[in-house]
C-alpha cells in the first residue's frame, strides 16, 4: 500500500479514515524515533516538561495536518490528561507520544495513538509502536489487528491464572486515588497470578486485546489513554466497564478491561 496521503471527504467510508490514520501514526512515529536513545538526566521539573513537551510538538506537527485534511471538521484534541465526555460530533484524540517519559529516559514502552471519535463513541483507532514498527488498529464491528492479523483477548477463565496489569493514571494525582491504586494493587498480588505495573496504560491494553495479559485496571485516567484500548479491547472480544463492573465512559472514575473469562473476578478482587 502506498504510504501517500489522499485528501478524503466526508463520504469516505470509516475503513479507508483508519487506513490513513495508521500512515499517519506511522510518520509520527518515524520523526520520534530518530530522536529516541539517549538518556538526559533534567534538573528540574521544568526542564523535563519542556522536553515532554518538545516531543509532542514534533509529532503534533505531523499528525494535526495530515488528521486534519482526512476530517476538517472533526474536533481536535491534544491534551492527553483532559477527561470528561466530548461536545456531540467528530473529534480526533491524539496522544502524539503515548509514554513519552519512557521515550526521554530510553525505555521502549511509547507509542504514537490517534483515534477518532464519534459521538462520543470511538469509531477507529491506530496505535503504531515505532521501535518494533507495529500497528494495532481497530475498527467499531470489523475487529481488531496487529498489521492485518486479528487480536483475541485470553480464554483464561482463572484470575488465579492470570497475568493483569495496572498504570499511574497521572502525575501529581489526588491522594484518595494513589491509595486506591495501591488497595487495589495489594488485593490483585492475593487474587492474581502476576501483577505488572507501569505506563502507559495504552501498551498495556494492546496486550488484553492480543491475548498475553489477562486485565487491566486504572483509576482515574483520560481520554487519550484509555480510548484507543478500550476500542481495540472490544473488538477483541474483550469486555470493558468501570472497576465495579458498571458500563465504562470517559466520565468514569475507575476503567478495566479483561478477557470475559475473568472479568467478573476482576471485578470482585477490585471491590473489596
Amino acid at each position: 500500500m502506498s504510504e501517500t496521503l489522499q485528501t478524503t471527504d466526508v463520504a469516505a467510508s470509516d475503513a479507508d479514515l483508519l487506513a490513513q490514520t495508521a500512515i499517519a501514526v506511522r510518520a509520527a512515529g518515524s520523526a520520534l524515533r530518530e530522536r529516541f536513545g539517549e538518556v538526559v538526566r533534567y534538573q528540574s521539573r521544568e526542564e523535563l516538561m519542556s522536553a515532554l513537551a518538545a516531543n509532542d510538538e514534533m509529532a503534533l506537527d505531523i499528525l494535526r495536518p495530515r488528521l486534519t485534511r482526512l476530517r476538517p471538521d472533526a474536533g481536535w484534541v491534544e491534551d492527553e490528561l483532559d477527561g470528561g465526555a466530548l461536545p456531540p460530533g467528530e473529534w480526533w484524540v491524539v496522544d502524539p507520544a503515548e509514554g513519552n517519559v519512557n521515550h526521554l529516559h530510553a525505555l521502549p514502552e511509547w507509542a504514537v495513538t490517534a483515534t477518532l471519535v464519534r459521538e462520543n463513541q470511538p469509531v477507529l483507532t491506530a496505535v503504531h509502536l515505532p521501535l518494533t514498527g507495529e500497528t494495532y488498529t481497530a475498527l467499531t464491528g470489523e475487529g481488531a489487528y496487529l498489521d492485518g492479523r486479528p487480536l483475541h483477548v485470553s480464554r483464561t477463565a482463572d484470575l488465579g491464572l492470570s497475568i493483569v496489569a495496572t498504570s499511574q493514571a497521572r502525575p501529581d494525582e489526588d491522594e484518595k486515588v494513589v491509595r486506591r491504586v495501591g488497595s487495589s494493587i495489594t488485593a490483585m498480588l492475593f487474587d492474581a497470578l502476576v501483577v505488572r505495573t507501569a505506563v502507559p496504560a495504552t501498551l498495556h491494553l494492546l496486550n488484553v486485546a492480543a491475548g498475553r495479559i489477562d486485565a487491566f485496571w486504572q483509576f482515574a485516567g483520560a481520554r487519550a489513554d484509555l480510548l484507543p484500548g478500550a476500542l481495540l479491547v472490544t473488538e477483541a472480544g474483550g469486555q470493558i466497564s468501570d472497576a465495579e463492573g458498571r458500563p465504562w465512559t470517559p466520565q468514569s472514575e475507575s476503567f478495566l478491561a479483561a478477557a470475559p473469562g475473568v472479568h467478573a473476578e476482576a471485578v470482585a478482587t477490585l471491590s473489596r
